[in-house]
């Protein structure tokens, strides 16, 4: 897929000198940059068929174990 941007002088010969330094072509540097940025702002979500699931009616609800469950202990940390 192609895309054409636009940077200004400032940042494009910033792109171009570290392109230029660590061997990467500008193209390759923009690709990473996009790739992080997704990474960190896209949110992952569950496939359909996990959202759609209702549960096994054979299981037990899990609150159902609820009155087994041992009291808590005093604090730990206090």
């Amino acid at each position: 897929m192609h895309f054409n941007i636009y940077l200004d002088d400032e940042t494009g010969q910033q792109l171009n000198a570290v392109a230029q330094q660590i061997g990467q072509s500008r193209n390759a540097l923009i690709r990473e940059a996009v790739k992080e940025w997704l990474a960190r702002h896209v949110r992952p979500q569950w496939p359909e068929a996990v959202m759609e699931f209702q549960g096994a009616p054979e299981m037990p609800p899990f609150e159902a174990g609820r009155e087994l469950l041992k009291p808590p202990a005093d604090d730990p940390l206090a």
